[in-house]
């Protein structure tokens, strides 16, 4: 995102980044997880876990910044995410 003018505090701006871990045992492959990611980061795999779901992947995982929505959201607690070292926005 481009600003016109420099925001007042950009010292203090920070991104949060995610690091995603998917349960294989638990997940039962109901999709919500990539479905209602804002940032489309997972998708659905090829492979099976010993349930016979199709697991989800990360794709990108660049681009997820940590909200937290995917565990929020998943019936089995079959996914959770670490947060790394937060990076200061450069505009």
């Amino acid at each position: 995102m481009r600003f016109w003018r420099k925001p007042l505090d950009l010292e203090q701006i920070t991104v949060t980044h995610g690091v995603l871990h998917i349960i294989a045992d638990r997940c039962k492959g109901c999709g919500f997880c990539i479905q209602y990611c804002p940032r489309h980061v997972l998708e659905e795999s090829e492979e099976f876990n010993d349930k016979g779901y199709h697991l989800p992947r990360v794709v990108d995982d660049s681009a997820c910044l940590s909200c937290g929505f995917c565990e929020l959201i998943c019936p089995e607690f079959a996914i959770y995410r670490t947060e790394e070292e937060q990076k200061v926005v450069a505009l």
